[in-house]
């Protein structure tokens, strides 16, 4: 058997191509990775401020990859996600929600790509209303964020 190297954006547009209802947002954002990514993976100061459904984050354990966070949302939610946390991966899921975020050097830029939404209990199902507006206003912060300039 052969195996095939992905880059995490394909490896996310993959994995969301099996879950109903999911959605793939993307888009090249003019800032090197490094400096994505450090924003992204900054779960407890930097991820809220271009997610904010996750306004409150708190890292409970880190195991290699393996990493579980302790969420609450705008609206006063909580969430215990698990996942996996790599250098330009992040895919993390709780009873009620699903988290994907991926992103990959890309000319002078870095492709990032989004996920997520919230599941249907029982069902490796998303609901997928408004799932698309919400990941282009993430996008959209995320790259004000890396603008040059006042913030």
């Amino acid at each position: 058997m052969t195996e095939i190297d992905l880059d995490p954006v394909r490896r996310l547009r993959i994995l969301a191509a099996g879950v109903p209802g999911a959605a793939v947002t993307e888009r090249v954002v003019a800032a090197p990775f490094e400096e994505v990514w450090a924003l992204v993976a900054d779960f407890e100061d930097g991820f809220g401020r271009f997610e904010p459904d996750m306004r409150d984050v708190t890292v409970s354990k880190v195991d290699g990859e393996r990493v579980e966070l302790l969420a609450r949302s705008r609206f006063g939610m909580r969430a215990r996600l698990s996942g996996v946390h790599r250098p330009g991966w992040f895919w993390a899921q709780s009873r009620f929600l699903l988290i994907g975020v991926a992103a990959h050097p890309e000319g002078e830029g870095t492709r990032v790509a989004l996920t997520g939404g919230i599941r249907i209990p029982g069902r490796a199902a998303l609901v997928p209303f408004g799932v698309r507006r919400a990941a282009r206003g993430s996008l959209d912060r995320l790259e004000a964020l890396l603008s040059p300039g006042p913030r």
